[in-house]
């Protein structure tokens, strides 16, 4: 059994799509929208098989940005070596995204850095 996706509300399809793009390497397909829901769509596909469902429809509320809620709290991206992961970190905060965690060693033995895309969902950079 494999994980198929997993899917996120954001409010604003289009950059999101871009914001996986542009520093992830993700493909898009073609936007799916269901006129009657108003529910827009398109799975974004990363390397190995991995997909990730962007979603937007009016309904949605914006996260309340507590990193300790209750259900799914980050996704992580590996980039190869900490130099990708400085570098990719430094590109996201001068192009104005949120750095909450600098790159760095963690407990377990990780590095990583975390930065907020643009509806404040966490997103780890690691090696």
């Amino acid at each position: 059994m494999k994980i198929n996706h997993i899917a996120i509300y954001v409010s604003d399809l289009e950059a999101s799509k871009s914001f996986y793009e542009q520093y992830f390497g993700a493909k898009s397909n073609t936007m799916y929208h269901n006129s009657r829901t108003g529910l827009k769509t398109y799975f974004l596909s990363f390397d190995g098989d991995v997909r990730i469902e962007i979603m937007s429809r009016d309904e949605c509320e914006k996260a309340n940005g507590n990193e300790f809620r209750l259900g799914f709290t980050h996704l992580a991206f590996s980039v190869g070596s900490r130099d990708e992961v400085d570098k990719l970190t430094a590109q996201l905060e001068a192009d104005g995204y949120v750095v909450t965690g600098q790159p760095r060693v963690t407990g377990d033995g990780y590095y990583e850095s975390v930065i907020l895309d643009n509806d404040g969902n966490r997103i780890e950079i690691t090696e």
